[in-house]
């Protein structure tokens, strides 16, 4: 059963970095667009025409989500995420494994679950009702809303494969040392 867990373990961690890896590049759109805005708006100022729109800002906006968004099961992977590291720095590795393991079970995936349940009816909303920006030119709310619920699905896979590693890790089937991005579990 371990192993099972390991295979799918992996199989989530190759999912999470393909999506960090590949959504990190929003970040050189977002600067690109803010660039772009920024110019934009005194060129228009000078030539008396508008270069500029909501749609531009509202897209900076919206990849900046979608980077905060998706990139939380990535970060998770690579162990990224704030730790009050007030005692866990000073425990053994078996007790921080025991310690990542209640965490995520006890907070991550029941959070992770509270939030798909309460985002995704908003969300179905949204995308049934074609919800639009208010502002003059901006962009459809329902894609950026489906995000959400989608996040926190990846999320929720990641703490799974988290919780498996770290129960391996208790069982002596991964090593007590944490490996930056735990790829060598084997499989």
């Amino acid at each position: 059963m371990l192993k099972l867990g390991l295979w799918i373990a992996a199989r989530i961690d190759k999912i999470s970095e393909t999506i960090g890896r590949l959504v990190a590049w929003t970040a050189l759109l977002m600067v690109l667009i803010g660039a772009f805005n920024a110019v934009a708006r005194y060129v228009s100022r000078d030539a008396g025409f508008n270069l500029s729109s909501n749609a531009f800002i509202e897209l900076q906006w919206y990849l900046f989500s979608a980077l905060f968004l998706l990139g939380g099961a990535y970060t998770l992977k690579h162990g990224g995420h704030v730790r009050v590291d007030v005692f866990y720095g000073r425990l053994s590795p078996r007790n921080q494994a025991w310690i990542n393991l209640a965490g995520a079970i006890v907070f991550l995936l029941p959070f992770c679950l509270l939030m798909i349940w309460v985002t995704v009816p908003a969300a179905v909303n949204s995308w049934s009702i074609g919800e639009q920006s208010p502002d003059p030119g901006g962009l459809p709310r329902y894609p950026i809303k489906a995000l959400i619920p989608a996040a926190f699905l990846l999320l929720l896979a990641q703490g799974v494969a988290e919780a498996v590693k770290q129960a391996a890790k208790l069982r002596g089937a991964l090593p007590m040392e944490p490996d930056e991005s735990e790829e060598n579990i084997g499989l």
